[in-house]
């Protein structure tokens, strides 16, 4: 028999479970004194139905005169009525009513496709990793005059933590990017102004977004927005300051930029030490595979004095593949596509670790039916020699 006795001196974690089992409502979020409340109302509940359906005896009639014996009930038979999971008593399903109805599920279907939409950390479209980013970052880069682009990736965590951060408006809080307008360059005293919001989802992170006046700056955040106003900020991009003109001969792809990298990387505010952002170097160096760095003729001089007391010495190598195929074959090096020319060839510089590497060089037919591979198996090995200074003989 349950008593409130015998359930205070279980455990918590006990009478959880035996509320769950019990069809309690609500269990999860109970404490322990709520629990055991709640399983007593249960216990009295069923203890009154069974009472109730015991002391209600079939009793037998008299006869009259001359009639066959008969029984009958004094009373109709008791139908214990099951109870819901709040303890209500609640009408029995019919056998042919199915057990969660379509509209039901069709609610829920539609709750689990708006939190999946919400969830920026699910995002393949561009990424060069087979594993979860690291970290949180997006930058801008600037195609041309009035198009920028905004690369960004979100971590699982970040997005739980935005979560928990706004609770009850999580429901209509909306992942956006919000396009600031900076009314000064880089000072202290900077104004950041949004002057374009846009809603975004998941299953992407890329979005070209459109720039009606060149020549002004601009940084772009993510984050998630309510209908109060409120914002969850998860990162800043890099400033960027289009150019004003009339550029329109850029691409629409990534493969593109890596193809002409140094001038967008020089538009989007690489090589401003003013501008320069670390993620926006980072995303470069990983799409190009090649370093950013200032251009060489910029940097003569930096490591040298006037009066020869300083020396600066700097060494690095890359490595060019290269080839041809069908023009409407797919190549792949390392895994990656390697986009071709009109005429089949293809070239793609890659950095040089000092290290070995195996680079398989895949190209496939476009219905499939042919693949070739070609492996590469590279290695470098650098070796810095000790410097020699020559002192000056008199």
């Amino acid at each position: 028999m349950i008593t409130a006795a015998t359930l205070k001196s279980q455990k918590s974690k006990d009478l959880a479970q035996l509320a769950k089992q019990k069809g309690v409502e609500g269990w999860h979020s109970m404490r322990k004194d709520q629990l055991v409340k709640a399983l007593l109302k249960i216990a009295k509940q069923k203890t009154k139905a069974k009472n109730g359906a015991t002391t209600k005896k079939t009793v037998p009639l008299k006869n009259p005169p001359g009639k066959s014996s008969r029984v009958a009930s004094s009373t109709k038979p008791t139908v214990v009525k099951p109870l819901s999971r709040s303890g209500r008593i609640t009408k029995p399903r019919s056998a042919t009513q199915a057990p969660d109805s379509t509209i039901a599920k069709q609610i829920r279907f539609e709750r689990e496709r708006q939190e999946n939409l919400k969830n920026l950390s699910v995002a393949v479209a561009m990424s060069r990793r087979n594993t979860p980013p690291n970290k949180d970052r997006i930058i801008l880069v600037v195609r041309d005059s009035y198009w920028m682009q905004a690369y960004w990736e979100v971590t699982r965590a970040t997005v739980q933590r935005a979560k928990v951060a706004l609770t009850g408006f999580w429901h209509s809080a909306k992942p956006v990017l919000r396009l600031l307008e900076i009314t000064s360059d880089g000072n202290t005293n900077s104004v950041e102004n949004v002057v374009q919001e846009i809603e975004i989802h998941s299953g992407v992170n890329n979005w070209y977004v459109s720039n009606e006046h060149s020549g002004k700056h601009y940084r772009m955040a993510i984050g998630y927005a309510v209908p109060d106003g409120k914002f969850h900020l998860i990162a800043k991009s890099n400033q960027v300051s289009p150019p004003p003109g009339n550029n329109t001969d850029a691409e629409e792809h990534w493969t593109d930029i890596t193809n002409d990298v140094e001038k967008y990387y020089a538009l989007s505010g690489g090589f401003d030490e003013r501008k320069l952002s670390g993620d926006l170097q980072a995303v470069f160096e990983e799409k190009s595979r090649q370093p950013m760095h200032a251009p060489a003729f910029e940097r003569l001089g930096s490591g040298i004095d006037s009066n020869g007391q300083g020396f600066d010495f700097h060494v690095d190598a890359h490595m060019i593949v290269y080839g041809t195929t069908d023009p409407k074959a797919n190549v792949t090096v390392a895994g990656e596509p390697v986009r071709l020319q009109t005429d089949g060839s293809f070239a793609l510089r890659l950095d040089l670790p000092d290290r070995r590497q195996v680079l398989p060089v895949v190209a496939s037919s476009r219905d499939g039916t042919h693949q070739r591979t070609t492996v590469l198996a590279v290695e470098r090995n650098t070796k810095v020699m000790e410097p020699v200074t020559n002192e000056d003989q008199n």
